[in-house]
């Protein structure tokens, strides 16, 4: 369990929260001893422990008329005002909302923002975290919040993204670098491994004819919602899976990917390398991975032992295009 959540389950340890009459929600939701509620988790690998810990738990939740609302707070300030804004639309009029978050992540300054909105009145630190809640009552959620709560227009306002996503409000540079250095005869069966919301498979179907399908495939359900709209084209399938530890649905002519570079523990492949090796047991013998990734992050030993061969495509000295072939 996380700091934060620690602290949320301190709360109501102490009786500083109080069980609700009604029903409670919890979004980005975490295993812990919070009692029966129902979750929102979006990234696949939390939502998959929380289901193996028999939690009731979907990716987006929709219905209204909580007594209670729990909202375990993240790094990324826009996310958390589209949450809380969410949030307090799932709550009936004087239902309790709740925010617990660690204070490394800007946890107080977001603290500040809602006391400015809502008079929040009500707090308890502890965990290196804090923990504020407030009564829903006649003051709504900034309109700047609301709107962050759906989908965003991003670019040239032909995309659609949402916070908390990676670089969910522009293009990421290795991205644009790399749709500069994929050939235009992708063809067959094509998968994008870590869709995002979706602009290197618009890309691959807009410039590769010869594609028959692309599966966007990512762990996080929110960037999939984003990608459904992005990738409007009846050969794209979207598919939220966790690569790591499920198998894709198919095997690949080629596959795209901007992988993710987070860190595993210290004796674990980082989440980048395993999703390579993904990339690998996917494709078909002679199948090509095309892939961006900060040049610094070393890929190459898991590249010669997952592939027949690789080959540097670009390096301008940020990031590095790698084709690689089964």
């Amino acid at each position: 369990m996380s700091q934060a959540g620690r602290a949320l389950a301190y709360a109501f340890e102490t009786g500083a929260l109080s069980p609700p009459e009604g029903r409670t929600f919890l979004l980005r939701a975490e295993p812990g001893a919070l009692g029966d509620v129902d979750a929102e988790q979006s990234l696949r690998p939390e939502f998959l422990r929380l289901k193996r810990a028999h939690w009731k738990v979907v990716p987006r939740l929709t219905e209204t008329g909580y007594g209670q609302g729990l909202v375990l707070l993240t790094k990324h300030k826009e996310e958390n005002f589209a949450n809380i804004a969410r949030a307090w639309d799932l709550l009936v009029p004087g239902g309790v909302l709740a925010c617990a978050g660690a204070n490394e992540d800007g946890a107080a300054s977001l603290e500040k923002n809602v006391g400015k909105a809502f008079d929040a009145a009500h707090q308890l630190f502890k965990f290196h975290s804090r923990v504020f809640w407030f009564p829903k009552g006649e003051r709504a959620p900034p309109d700047y919040w609301r709107q962050l709560a759906t989908l965003q227009p991003v670019g040239d306002g032909s995309w659609k993204s949402q916070p908390g996503l990676f670089s969910w409000d522009r293009i990421d540079d290795g991205s644009a670098l790399l749709v500069q250095h994929l050939p235009n005869d992708l063809a067959g069966t094509v998968a994008d491994f870590g869709c995002g919301w979706g602009f290197l498979a618009r890309h691959v179907l807009a410039h590769c004819p010869g594609v028959a399908t692309i599966d966007c495939i990512d762990a996080e359900h929110r960037a999939l919602e984003a990608a459904e709209v992005n990738v409007a084209d009846a050969r794209a399938k979207f598919h939220w899976l966790d690569l790591v530890t499920e198998a894709a649905p198919a095997t690949y002519d080629a596959i795209v990917c901007n992988p993710p570079f987070h860190s595993g523990r210290a004796a674990t492949p980082s989440l980048g390398q395993q999703i390579i090796e993904a990339a690998s047991r996917a494709l078909k013998p002679g199948g090509r991975l095309y892939m961006v990734a900060n040049r610094g992050l070393p890929y190459e030993p898991t590249l010669k032992a997952s592939f027949t061969s690789f080959e540097t495509l670009a390096d301008n000295n940020k990031f590095r295009i790698t084709k690689a072939v089964r």
